[in-house]
C-alpha cells in the first residue's frame, strides 16, 4: 500500500499553465468605400485572413501570447472592408520541460485565444455595416500541424493564411 504514495512523492512537480487575462492591444476596422460598399451585390467577396503569433516572455514563468489577425474582403476589385486585430493573453507556465514550452505557447495558448479574437472581428465587421458578421473558419488540426512544422523551422512567415468565399455574406441594403 505504501508504494503508490511513494511513487507520487517521487514524481516531478506538477506541470501547469494558467490563463490570467486577455486584452485587445490594437483593433482597426476600415470600410474605405462606404457607403458604396454597403450596397447589395450578387457576387460574393473574397476574404483573406492572415494570422500570426507573437510571444513575449514577461517573467520566468509568465508569457504574453498575442494573435495578430489581418484581413480584407474584396469584391470586383474593390475593398469592402479591412481589419487588423492584435489580441493577447497572459499565461503562467510552470514546470514544463523546455522541449514542450514552444509548442505550448505557439499552439495551445493561441488556440485558447482564437475564439475570443474571432468574436471581436465578427462584431467589428457587423458594426461596420455588414449585418451578417464575418465568420472566420476554425483552426483545423491540419493548420495546427502546419504551425508545428513552422515552429520547428522557426519560419518568419505568417503562421496561418485563410481564404474563403462564404455563402453567408449578406449585407443590409441601404436606401
Amino acid at each position: 500500500m505504501a508504494a503508490p504514495h511513494r511513487a507520487r512523492a517521487l514524481s516531478p512537480a506538477r506541470r501547469s499553465s494558467t490563463f490570467f487575462a486577455n486584452h485587445i492591444k490594437d483593433l482597426s476596422f476600415k470600410n474605405p468605400n462606404a457607403p458604396r460598399s454597403l450596397a447589395p451585390t450578387e457576387t460574393q467577396p473574397a476574404i483573406n485572413i492572415q494570422i500570426n503569433v507573437i510571444v513575449q516572455q514577461l517573467a520566468q514563468t509568465d508569457h504574453e501570447v498575442a494573435l495578430k489577425l489581418e484581413g480584407k474582403a474584396e469584391s470586383a476589385g474593390s475593398v469592402l472592408f479591412a481589419f487588423e486585430l492584435t489580441f493577447a493573453g497572459v499565461f503562467r507556465v510552470q514546470n514544463v520541460p523546455a522541449e514542450t514550452l514552444q509548442p505550448l505557447v505557439m499552439i495551445e495558448c493561441p488556440r485558447l485565444l482564437f475564439p475570443f479574437a474571432r468574436e471581436i472581428v465578427a462584431n467589428a465587421v457587423r458594426n461596420g455595416g455588414f449585418l451578417r458578421s464575418c465568420s472566420i473558419p476554425s483552426i483545423s488540426s491540419r493548420s495546427i500541424s502546419s504551425v508545428r512544422r513552422r515552429c520547428r523551422r522557426r519560419s518568419p512567415l505568417p503562421l496561418l493564411r485563410l481564404s474563403a468565399r462564404p455563402a453567408w455574406f449578406g449585407r443590409h441594403p441601404r436606401a
